[in-house]
């Protein structure tokens, strides 16, 4: 676990208030809210409670209050700064303990940032936190080789390949499209030629077609790409 004292606010100034220094912008998070937000419209799955397990600075609230107008949001996060500033409640997605679970878990650039044990809890208690849905976003081995700027990214993570990840979602959740997992209890309406379909995928990434369609745009590659701040192992 990463000490706080060296997260306060000339820290989160750079990487996430400054329009030349920042990581990420809050264009591409409501992009992503969005996405998260409408495939589970598209398979009928309830969202009332939300938790962002390692929030940041909240990009993500404001689209999910858009796109899911029914929903609560609950930010979770490590640094002090941070909780004091926004509110947040301060935990760590490895151990967080809440009364209740929430219908969406949203563990967004976290993961990388763990060592294999912290992040192998921190995917278990997924299925604690979670009675319906979880999208899960991190930093692989094939992303580092094939799809990031490496020049840009953050160097100092903990890289696995994506079906370490897999492995251990599929032990308590199916994948339904771009990040989004469904618990394997919870029922959804998704069509055949819908879903994410492993053999589909693999044939397609031998060909080589989904790396072409990541690297082409320049864009798209440094939303990836930027030096994502060393912190985020415990938000």
């Amino acid at each position: 676990m990463h000490s706080n004292d060296a997260f306060g606010p000339a820290y989160f100034q750079k990487y996430y208030f400054s329009r030349k220094t920042r990581v990420v912008t809050p264009a591409e998070m409501r992009t992503r809210a969005s996405l998260i937000a409408a495939i589970l419209r598209q398979a009928q799955i309830p969202v009332r409670r939300i938790l962002d397990a390692g929030c940041g600075v909240g990009l993500l609230r404001a689209p999910f209050q858009k796109s899911l107008p029914r929903a609560s949001y609950t930010g979770l996060e490590w640094s002090d700064y941070l909780c004091g500033r926004y509110g947040w409640t301060q935990g760590s997605i490895a151990d967080f303990a809440p009364r209740q679970p929430y219908d969406l878990v949203v563990c967004y650039d976290v993961l990388q940032y763990l060592d294999d044990r912290s992040a192998a809890r921190s995917l278990a208690n997924l299925a604690r936190l979670s009675r319906a849905a979880v999208y899960v976003s991190a930093l692989t081995t094939e992303d580092w080789r094939d799809h990031c700027d490496q020049a840009l990214t953050d160097r100092a993570v903990h890289l696995r390949n994506a079906e370490w990840y897999r492995r251990r979602l599929a032990k308590h959740f199916r994948h339904l499209a771009f990040g989004v997992w469904l618990r394997k209890d919870v029922h959804a309406i998704w069509w055949e030629l819908e879903r994410a379909d492993a053999r589909a995928t693999g044939a397609a990434r031998g060909a080589g077609a989904l790396k072409g369609t990541v690297v082409s745009s320049r864009r798209a590659l440094r939303a990836r790409a930027r030096p994502r701040p060393r912190r985020r192992a415990d938000r």
